[in-house]
């Protein structure tokens, strides 16, 4: 055991400690770690009672007497306030999506409905004296128009299928008319970089029959009509395909029409068709629209 003021302790590597306060230090730990170093008639930086602000610490430093901060712990507080802000931005990166690497799709307003044929226009081709063709049966199979609709996380698709007929023909007249519609609406993947060349390519069909596509300027973003090029026969019609593209959504109309040489019927011309086709497309993207 240490003697009260006896320079030489039991522990051979303690250092004599000062006593601020005159008192009798207390026994000596030999095993007890360095108490930390007090500042000036105060313990680990605080100043001493009634010692002027900034006491116990260095000039310069938070809190000493050249320091505009909050005290000695002034630091702590930038250092909270910018964890704090960095939280709040986080958050707000979270709920916008800002981490999110994945495209926001571009729908231009377009709604999902799961009939098709109901918000397809068909005043053109009623102008031109065609109407559905009666059903000729009771079963879903043989309904018409038909239609159906499906909705997925990536891809919600809707079809319409109607087929035509011309008014007053003649029950001896052999003639097919279909119109085929579909509407996409793409959630995950931008159509646009391949919408194009989905169309193009009909020209480069290696087929005997050719196929002529032109740009639509004045539907969506963009829009392409697809006509194909009869090369005669015993049989008259036509077969057009109009691709709009808006934003994210895809639209396709298609146009099938065929009749024997011998129907009474006069089928319209390519030319006739496209012009109902964009008619019809121009009223039926509205109405999709129409909660926007």
């Amino acid at each position: 055991m240490s003697i009260p003021g006896d320079p030489h302790p039991h522990h051979p590597y303690a250092q004599p400690q000062p006593n601020p306060y005159g008192q009798v230090p207390a026994q000596q730990n030999p095993y007890a770690q360095p108490a930390p170093p007090q500042g000036p008639g105060g313990g680990y930086g605080y100043p001493a009672p009634g010692a002027p602000a900034g006491a116990g610490s260095a000039p310069g430093a938070p809190g000493g007497p050249d320091s505009p901060g909050r005290g000695a712990f002034g630091w702590l507080w930038a250092i909270g306030g910018a964890i704090a802000a960095s939280a709040i931005w986080g958050s707000l990166l979270f709920a916008t999506g800002g981490f999110s690497s994945e495209p926001s799709p571009d729908l231009a307003g377009y709604s999902y409905t799961s009939d098709l044929c109901a918000d397809t226009s068909m005043t053109p081709f009623e102008n031109a004296h065609f109407k559905a063709k009666e059903s000729s049966g009771t079963s879903a199979k043989d309904a018409n128009p038909q239609h159906s609709a499906s909705r997925q996380p990536s891809l919600d698709t809707m079809w319409c299928n109607i087929s035509l007929q011309q008014e007053n023909a003649g029950s001896p007249d052999y003639s097919s008319t279909w119109l085929y519609s579909t509407v996409s609406l793409h959630k995950k993947a931008d159509p646009t970089p391949e919408f194009a060349d989905s169309y193009r390519s009909y020209e480069k069909q290696d087929t005997s029959i050719g196929y002529k596509v032109e740009s639509v300027p004045g539907l969506g973003d963009e829009a392409y009509l697809v006509t194909r090029n009869d090369q005669g026969g015993s049989s008259n019609g036509a077969y057009v395909i109009l691709g709009v593209r808006d934003g994210w959504m895809t639209y396709q109309s298609t146009w099938a029409g065929y009749a024997s040489s011998s129907s009474s019927g006069k089928q319209p011309t390519a030319t006739e068709v496209a012009t109902m086709l964009k008619t019809s497309a121009t009223q039926t993207l509205k109405q999709l629209q129409r909660f926007r």
